[in-house]
């Protein structure tokens, strides 16, 4: 007996089968290449701010045209199949992520933080005149400090690491031609000195674009974190063995001098290992340190930038142990100690020419308890802090004669 079948050939099913192999290579294709879109948008997510707008418009072309693939594949099978299904939903979810980041494009917060703080130096300026203390840089016909205004924050570290929480910032306080509006910068999550990194300008400094960068190489590396920039160069203290040394940023030659008197015994209160302690003014280049003679007191020395020797001391009544930190205004040096959380105290002042000491009692507002440099800048009188890996600076107010 022979039984035939109740219907014809089933060519539609034949060709429909053809169809799903002929589309199912094509789908191992888009799938790879899907996979490589899958990757671009993941570098996207993790450092967008190096991306343009153009790359998420390319992006988002792409997607498109996969999206437009996957629906004729639907069409041209007549059906819909759980493959097909989470594949236009991950290109769906894809593009949503791409508007997503471009919402958040950081490149475009950095133009708006570039601008706030074009205005902040703007606002500066209007309340230096409010106040009637635009007194000349370099200018030294005032009686002394008289206060210092509000902490301006400018942000974090250009590591954009808080545990960078050593080291220090400002600008050149004797800058050479072509450098006035120069930046410096160098931080380590201890107190050790291992590189500069140096910025054209505010700009610059706030992008975290920095123009070069001095890497101190074995047996230079530097202990402590009061260094400052004057005259193109770095002045710091050295590790091993304890000395001071200078970088010249033009011609990266090193200089060191050692310092009999200083005491490696004494530092301030928040910084381990600063015994040294570089600061400059109106009156030129200096560095202050503790001597076991004195028991502890700061002694002041005035150093000569050609021959990196001292040309006279002075011994002060500030002990050291119990200071916060210690600047340069004028050749009058000024002593800080511990407040309260968010205050520090300038407590004391020698001034130098004179020999006369003076407390006094001048507040000083702290973004944050710990700060291990703060310096004074002649170029725009400012003061200078590293506060726990934060950029601040205060602008200092003075009592004319």
């Amino acid at each position: 007996s022979v039984f035939l079948p109740d219907s014809n050939f089933p060519a539609d099913r034949v060709q429909h089968m053809q169809k799903l192999v002929h589309y199912g290579g094509k789908l191992d294709i888009f799938l790879r290449e899907l996979n490589d879109l899958n990757i671009r948008v993941a570098m996207l997510d993790r450092n967008p701010d190096s991306y343009i707008k153009l790359d998420f418009e390319l992006l988002r072309i792409e997607l498109r045209e996969f999206e437009a693939l996957v629906s004729q594949l639907k069409e041209s099978l007549n059906s819909s199949s759980p493959m097909l299904d989470s594949l236009y939903t991950e290109i769906h979810n894809m593009t949503l992520i791409v508007d997503q980041l471009e919402t958040f494009d950081k490149s475009n917060l950095e133009v708006i933080r570039i601008e706030f703080a074009k205005l902040q130096r703007k606002l500066e300026e209007c309340q230096k005149e409010a106040n009637g203390f635009s007194i000349l840089p370099g200018n030294c016909n005032h009686t002394g400090i008289m206060s210092v205004s509000k902490p301006m924050v400018i942000q974090i570290n250009a590591h954009l690491n808080p545990g960078y929480k050593y080291g220090g910032w400002g600008k050149d306080s004797k800058p050479v031609r072509g450098y006035e509006s120069m930046y410096w910068y160098g931080a380590y999550s201890k107190p050790s000195v291992y590189e500069f990194y140096l910025y054209s300008n505010y700009d610059k400094l706030i992008q975290r674009s920095s123009f070069t960068h001095h890497g101190l190489p074995q047996g230079y590396e530097g202990a402590g974190n009061n260094y400052v920039v004057h005259g193109n160069t770095v002045y710091y203290q050295a590790a091993n063995p304890f000395r001071m040394s200078k970088l010249n940023l033009t011609s990266s030659v090193y200089s060191h001098r050692h310092v009999t008197r200083a005491s490696e015994k004494f530092t301030y209160t928040y910084s381990p290992n600063q015994y040294l302690d570089f600061s400059a003014d109106e009156k030129g280049l200096w560095v202050m340190y503790a001597t076991e003679e004195a028991k502890g007191k700061i002694a002041i020395a005035k150093i000569d930038e050609k021959s990196f020797g001292f040309e006279e001391e002075w011994t002060t009544n500030a002990y050291k142990p119990l200071a916060g930190n210690a600047f340069m205004v004028c050749g009058v040096m000024y002593a800080t100690r511990p407040g309260d959380l968010n205050t520090e105290e300038i407590y004391y002042s020698y001034d130098t020419k004179t020999k006369e000491e003076k407390y006094i009692s001048i507040p000083l507002q702290k973004l944050q308890e710990n700060f291990v440099n703060l310096h004074y800048n002649p170029t725009d009188q400012k003061l200078y802090m590293y506060n726990n890996g934060y950029y601040v600076s205060y602008n200092v107010r003075f009592n004319k004669e």
